[in-house]
């Protein structure tokens, strides 16, 4: 088996990691003892030397007294105003990399609403050293609204509506092809771009790699290396009741001939619209697919009549909320969606209550070690409109959380590689814990007992556990066994082994 992602095994069957099985939901909420999976001595998970969020179910067996906990970011403020003429109120879809140095941050601009790829959209750009402050450099690509200085770096209608690039990193890609992109509407199928500096772009080819969906929104490919594959994830409608929208997943190993649509599942959830999904890599776990989704209410307004007309001059726009979930997905068709809660709420600003507002940008993106920033649209459809940014910690989408009375958490067993465990953990002055690593019968190994392992208290992203031997552990690398976590008034983000 390869180490290159994580693996359960079964002496009769191997069930692939990023298909990972799920309960009823209503087993999330069992108290003090929350029992995920029941898995015989026989199965196990080949960690290596991958690093695991608790962000899902995938490595957890049991939890005692603590939960998961889902972590909302804090707005910091205006990241890109779209204040251009060829930008303006409808500006929307952005996409957000770092490329070395460099952010990047690609969005239609639109200036007044109209339909679909529509002669008005056009794919702006503008650039960043920290992330923070953008600016927008004149590319001189296009004679816009008479000027060569602008930030417009595609102008191919109707693909300016919704064009959703990436940084590809499949090994070998030419370096014309360092960047691709998609986009494109249900009259036009889905097309293919390519560009060696995410600046210049032309087509891949001429005619559509993909036709079968309805495309009316963000459609996202990327390259995975867990599956060594392209994957899409785009627009359908799915015919429940009045209709939904919905997500729906190809993939493709060229980028050019892709499979047939297969619709994205959540469990045991209730549907919803969702309008964009957002999903990619996690850039410090692949394996691992964050969706950073824009959840749609058509006919749930927030605002009275009278206020909304003030704010939006465009009758289309005033009735209609939205907010911005997490979800992920380790590939397949099964998305996991533990929290129905938000995880992004519109705010407390009127502006950001009117339709089709708070579209989360494709692209969470480092901006140091303790810190990601993400993205967001706010004050859709209004002169006002931006992309406002927020910031949470690295790793911190969900926790293992733990009141000041305590709990425990026991993980499924694993085999991994190195001689280090690293954790990325936060306590209050009052809390603290224990790491005790088990063998298959839930004996401790020597010295590697609740009692071998000092109270660990602090904040960190990358603590490597000691016990009272040491922080050495590359003895019991290629056993099967087991983490028991002793938990009070913290949190636990992360672990990997290295």
């Amino acid at each position: 088996m390869t180490s290159t992602h994580s693996t359960i095994h079964h002496s009769l069957f191997t069930i692939h990691p990023l298909r990972p099985l799920r309960l009823a939901r209503g087993l999330f909420c069992i108290p003090l003892i929350c029992l995920v999976l029941h898995l015989g001595a026989s199965d196990f998970i080949e960690l290596g030397s991958r690093r695991e969020l608790f962000i899902d179910h995938f490595l957890i067996e049991k939890m005692d007294g603590v939960q998961l906990k889902l972590h909302e970011p804090q707005r910091e403020g205006i990241a890109v105003t779209f204040d251009r003429p060829w930008e303006g109120a409808f500006s929307a879809y952005a996409t957000v990399i770092k490329d070395s140095r460099v952010y990047r941050m690609y969005y239609r601009g639109l200036p007044s609403a109209g339909r679909d790829g529509s002669e008005n959209e056009l794919v702006c750009y503008a650039e960043s050293k920290d992330g923070i402050l953008w600016s927008k450099p004149n590319l001189n690509l296009f004679e816009i609204k008479g000027t060569w200085e602008n930030n417009v770096l595609l102008t191919n209608r109707p693909f300016t509506h919704n064009f959703s690039p990436f940084l590809d990193e499949r090994g070998g890609v030419p370096a014309a092809e360092r960047y691709k992109a998609l986009a494109g509407l249900s009259t036009t199928g889905l097309h293919a771009f390519k560009s060696e500096d995410g600046i210049r772009w032309s087509p891949l080819q001429a005619a559509a790699v993909f036709t079968n969906g309805v495309f009316d929104s963000q459609n996202v490919g990327f390259w995975s290396a867990a599956e060594q594959q392209y994957v899409c994830y785009f627009r359908t409608w799915k015919k429940i009741g009045e209709g939904f929208r919905w997500i729906s997943r190809a993939t493709s190993h060229d980028f050019v001939h892709w499979s047939e649509p297969v619709e994205m599942e959540f469990g045991d959830t209730p549907p919803e619209h969702l309008y964009t999904s957002g999903t990619h890599p996690y850039y410090r776990g692949p394996h691992i697919y964050i969706a950073l989704a824009k959840r749609f209410f058509p006919a749930k307004a927030a605002l009275p009549p009278d206020e909304a007309r003030v704010l939006v001059k465009n009758p289309a726009y005033r009735v209609a909320s939205s907010d911005s979930i997490f979800m992920t997905t380790r590939g397949g068709n099964q998305y996991d969606r533990a929290f129905m809660e938000a995880f992004i709420r519109p705010g407390p600003s009127a502006e950001d209550w009117v339709s089709r507002d708070n579209t989360p940008a494709l692209g969470v993106v480092p901006a140091n070690a303790r810190q990601m920033f993400i993205y967001r649209l706010s004050h859709y459809a209004q002169p006002t409109s931006h992309m406002a940014r927020y910031s949470l910690r690295t790793d911190g989408f969900v926790s293992v959380n733990a009141p000041y009375r305590g709990g425990e958490l026991l993980t499924r067993a694993f085999t991994f590689s190195g001689s280090r465990l690293e954790i990325n953990f936060a306590t209050s002055a009052a809390g603290g814990l224990r790491v005790e690593i088990q063998d298959l019968n839930g004996q401790p190994f020597p010295g590697y007992a609740l009692a071998d392992c000092p109270e660990i208290i602090g904040d960190e992203i990358d603590h490597i556990i000691k016990w009272s031997a040491g922080p050495a552990v590359s003895k019991l690398a290629g056993k099967r066994v087991r983490l028991r976590f002793s938990v009070k008034d913290a949190d636990l983000y992360s672990l990997r082994f290295f």
